[in-house]
């Protein structure tokens, strides 16, 4: 379970707060009570990253998921804008 700091704390201690982080545990941080902020060590924090790269969907795999109805739509009668030549 993670440690809790209240945001005061923190600030007075901060490498004490960094150095808990360090062994791996999160370290959750409060506010008038209210949970705010996670201070996570630099290698906890890369992990995590990476998991969420791998696990989000490629641009070519969002594009399969657009429908492929072939479905007719109205087309609005609209005329070419005309301009002006000098």
């Amino acid at each position: 379970m993670a440690s809790v700091w209240t945001l005061q704390d923190a600030k007075n201690r901060f490498s004490a707060l960094v150095e808990a982080a360090l062994t791996g545990e999160p370290q959750r941080v409060t506010r008038r009570g209210k949970w705010v902020s996670v201070v996570l060590s630099a290698q906890e924090y890369e992990r995590l990253r990476r998991l969420d790269q791998n696990s989000a969907p490629s641009l070519g795999a969002m594009l399969l998921q657009i429908p492929q109805d072939d479905g007719k739509f109205e087309r609005l009668p609209l005329t070419a804008r005309e301009f002006p030549c000098s």
